[in-house]
């Protein structure tokens, strides 16, 4: 799971001595638990900082866990530490006050007076722990790690959802933390006639990656449904991307990977009649939107990263083989899910949801 990456780069050597810790974590055992947080004194405002230094699919996961932090704490200035790319998906979810540009564990820079809370929403490895101690918080809340036996926090949970993860951790705070709570607003502007499909191919590792020639297949048999095509991607995806719109003999210009911005791609999936993609962020954000999609999982279960399963306009196909979501090679289970499946699933979406999308 990716909360369970290696988290060592850039690790302060300081913060690595476990006896190395500031003074509010030196506590007798009684007081080692996550314990609840106060309300904020009255007329005075405390910072809350958010430590997800990820990509889009985990901002998009940890979205109800900030809504809840929002809600138990709305007179706080809630920071969002975070890649600096994501704010048009950040200013969506509508509960953050500042993005704190952060790229990745390790790089977190605090200039600022020390938080009042900080919030562990990264993962389970040192390297966000030490971020955010750092920061001299008055609180931390995170999940435990062995390199910091004084710091507080419930073991790491497994084989569960990763939005119920972080709205676990919160909960263990007493902070009650809704899962379903995922939802965005279309961006402003966004067309309420769905009149395009999405197909986006990349993966965000080898491991991930289903076939490009098979989602050509699933295009070529989209193209029967007369929307117009729209391959999405990175700039790094636009070789694979313009590869898939030839190979299913669609048009040049509907390769637009690289092309779109963060704020653009958001439109665009927001105001498609269909979304095909593989387990990525676009996936997700079909998820936020209530798009219709299929989603290609593999290595890692639906049941961990993919939409709510009682939500009918998102289906996700899954060969029931969990392995390295990292590994150099596509996951085995990944290559047993072939392009007939995933046309058909495709035609199922868009006929049960056809009418809603031609008006």
């Amino acid at each position: 799971m990716d909360g369970c990456r290696a988290e060592t780069d850039g690790l302060p050597a300081a913060l690595l001595a476990r006896a190395d810790l500031p003074t509010a974590y030196k506590r007798d055992e009684r007081s080692r638990t996550c314990g609840n947080v106060d309300r904020p004194t009255a007329g005075h405002a405390h910072v809350i900082l958010v430590l997800r230094a990820l990509g889009l699919g985990d901002l998009l996961t940890a979205v109800p866990a900030l809504r809840a932090l929002r809600a138990a704490r709305p007179r706080d200035r809630l920071v969002l530490a975070a890649p600096g790319w994501l704010r048009p998906v950040v200013d969506l979810a509508d509960c953050v006050d500042e993005l704190h540009a952060t790229p990745m564990a390790g790089a977190l820079r605090w200039n600022a007076a020390p938080p009042s809370i900080a919030v562990n929403l990264h993962g389970a490895g040192p390297a966000s722990i030490a971020d955010l101690l750092a920061t001299g918080p008055q609180q931390l809340i995170t999940y435990r790690h062995a390199d910091f036996p004084l710091v507080p926090g419930p073991p790491w949970p497994t084989d569960v959802h990763e939005t119920s993860r972080w709205c676990m951790l919160l909960e263990s705070a007493g902070i009650p933390a809704d899962p379903t709570r995922l939802d965005l607003d279309p961006p402003p502007g966004t067309s309420s006639t769905r009149a395009h499909i999405v197909v986006h191919p990349g993966g965000s590792s080898p491991a991930r990656q289903w076939p490009a020639t098979r989602f050509a297949t699933v295009i070529a048999n989209l193209r029967e449904w007369g929307y117009p095509i729209m391959v999405t991607g990175s700039a790094n995806d636009a070789a694979l991307a313009q590869f898939v719109a030839e190979r299913a003999g669609l048009p040049r210009h509907a390769a637009v990977a690289g092309e779109l911005t963060l704020g653009q791609l958001a439109t665009t999936i927001a105001s498609a009649a269909l979304v095909v993609s593989g387990d990525t962020g676009v996936g997700h954000l079909a998820t936020a939107f209530g798009t219709p999609s299929v989603l290609v999982f593999g290595p890692n279960p639906p049941e961990w990263w993919g939409p709510p399963s009682h939500r009918q306009r998102h289906t996700a196909l899954w060969a029931g083989h969990a392995s390295d979501p990292h590994a150099a090679e596509p996951d085995r289970g990944l290559l047993m899910i072939n392009a007939a499946e995933v046309a058909a699933a495709a035609d199922r979406q868009l006929a049960a949801w056809n009418c809603e999308a031609r008006v």
